[in-house]
């Protein structure tokens, strides 16, 4: 997998001044890159997580870069107060970044091995722990999401410091 652009003078990489520096113990953070490495932009999210977990962490925060959402991550967001996903998407403008409030889908809880969607990971959450955490889906917009790529397009590279920036603004809010 090819590591994450370095910052250029300007970018934000660090979250600096985010309420996550000086949270209490109470206010976890959790943040889940997804993705796969052999996708291309497929990628972006567990570089993301990459990126941030190389620089210096706020106390409370807790970084995770994985292939696919699992069931065993629902004991991660349980512990939680908030959790931000990073992950691509396809069909729009290439290297955009979107931000959405996600809430556990009661309806898509399965017995599947292997989530798709972070709203079927909350909803396991709040089956088997009967709580959830605050949770936010930062998606970069790809363009080439073939197989053997094993590197970002320039559209989803530069999108890498918007989404960190996300998550920094996304630190900042109190959960609830």
């Amino acid at each position: 997998m090819r590591r994450a652009p370095r910052s250029r003078p300007g970018e934000a990489r660090r979250c600096e001044g985010a309420r996550g520096h000086d949270a209490p113990a109470a206010a976890r953070t959790l943040v889940i890159g997804y993705g796969s490495p052999i996708r291309g932009d497929d990628a972006v999210g567990p570089l993301a997580a990459e990126s941030l977990s190389a620089q210096p962490l706020p106390p409370g925060l807790t970084v995770l870069a994985r292939h696919v959402l699992t069931a065993e991550l629902a004991a991660d967001l349980a512990a939680a107060d908030r959790v931000i996903f990073l992950d691509a998407e396809s069909g729009a403008t290439p290297g955009s970044v979107r931000v959405r409030e996600l809430a556990p889908d009661p309806g898509r809880v399965s017995t599947m091995a292997h989530f798709h969607d972070p709203r079927e990971l909350l909803a396991w959450c709040e089956v088997l722990y009967g709580r959830a955490p605050r949770a936010w889906l930062v998606t970069a917009a790809g363009e080439s999401f073939g197989y053997a790529h094993c590197r970002l397009s320039p559209a989803a590279s530069g999108a890498l410091a918007t989404m960190l920036a996300e998550v920094c603004r996304l630190m900042g809010e109190q959960p609830s």
